[in-house]
């Protein structure tokens, strides 16, 4: 069972101050803290690509080398990469320089993407979403199976006889299917044999259950080998040495950042119901001391029986030390607590 981290690196004005650190600092923040998720023994640590001013993370491959620079164990993995908008060239390119950077530790985690600014950005038309994503995913499976490319592309280019370099140091660069509730999503991860990656970020957690349930059954009839069968599990969440705390600090945030995206697609304000309920025992923000989260993932994992666990320590730009501090809980007593309780060794 692996237990791991995820920002999309927060760039947005203190909802306290104002004031808003440079993107400089907040670059040497993140680095800050993915160093410290890596000695305290976390597993993995994702960055997530977007390409707004509210999130300064539109190059995770590019952040994720800088990492793996400053790190020695914990896997580096896109959270997620825009596939639909990208080169799947260039994101195979990008991550097997990242595996050989990092001496192995790579990975991709494709998706659609919850936003569209890249697809604009980057000249694609929107009514294509799922056509892209499709064949995009099957080409970059294509790519990572050998040197040499042979392509027909319709969304893609079509390529003859072309090698793809540099390879991976893994002889398989791991390719995860982030999904955020769609059954064709699940069906197609389960179908491709690849490990998925469910996003839980609002409402019941017991809701989801019917898309895991999914997932395994579409596994096992599409005959793929149990002993690869990876699930995981990414939240939104906070950890403070008291649960007060922890709400303190995170509710003007939250209210601002999902407020934000909230009005631009059109949903209503984000009241203090609407997140006392998420931080609740029923919600599914894990937020508070590690005594509550601790048992926040315990349920979850009675539910989902996921294989690796993804916190989102970032929504809104929270002080720096009270996220190194959240990382620390996290990894010397959050986790020792679920693994203890799973019966899952040290």
């Amino acid at each position: 069972m692996e237990f791991g981290l995820y920002t999309f690196v927060d760039h947005t004005p203190d909802p306290v101050s104002g004031e808003r650190i440079s993107a400089q600092q907040r670059h040497s923040n993140l680095l800050e803290e993915a160093e410290l998720a890596d000695r305290l023994g976390l597993d993995v640590f994702a960055i997530g690509e977007h390409h707004r001013s509210d999130f300064i993370a539109s190059a995770p491959a590019v952040l994720l080398a800088a990492i793996a620079a400053r790190t020695k164990r914990i896997r580096l993995s896109s959270a997620v990469t825009v596939l639909s908008s990208d080169d799947p060239v260039r994101v195979f390119q990008q991550y097997a320089s990242l595996d050989l950077v990092s001496n192995g530790r790579a990975e991709i985690m494709a998706g659609r993407g919850s936003f569209t600014e890249s697809f604009p950005l980057f000249g694609h038309d929107l009514q294509d979403y799922n056509a892209l994503f499709s064949e995009k995913l099957a080409m970059l499976l294509e790519i990572r199976k050998g040197e040499v490319l042979n392509w027909k592309g319709t969304h893609t280019p079509t390529i003859e006889g072309r090698g793809v370099y540099p390879r991976p140091v893994q002889e398989q660069l791991p390719v995860w299917i982030a999904v955020g509730g769609t059954p064709e999503s699940v069906v197609r991860a389960a179908t491709l044999g690849l490990p998925m990656m469910l996003a839980i970020i609002g409402g019941e957690p017991a809701r989801f259950k019917a898309f895991t349930d999914l997932y395994l059954r579409a596994w096992k009839e599409t005959g793929q080998d149990a002993s690869t069968f990876q699930l995981g599990i990414g939240s939104h969440g906070f950890i403070a040495d008291t649960f007060e705390e922890a709400a303190e600090l995170m509710w003007p945030r939250y209210a601002m950042q999902m407020g934000r995206i909230g009005k631009e697609r059109g949903w209503g304000p984000v009241g203090r119901p609407q997140f006392d309920f998420e931080i609740s025992p029923n919600g599914a923000m894990l937020l508070g001391d590690p005594e509550t989260v601790a048992k926040k993932i315990i349920h979850e994992h009675e539910l989902f029986g996921f294989t690796r666990y993804s916190l989102q320590f970032s929504v809104g730009s929270l002080p720096h030390d009270k996220m190194l501090r959240c990382i620390e809980l996290y990894a010397t007593e959050v986790v020792p607590q679920v693994k203890k309780a799973l019966g899952v060794s040290q």
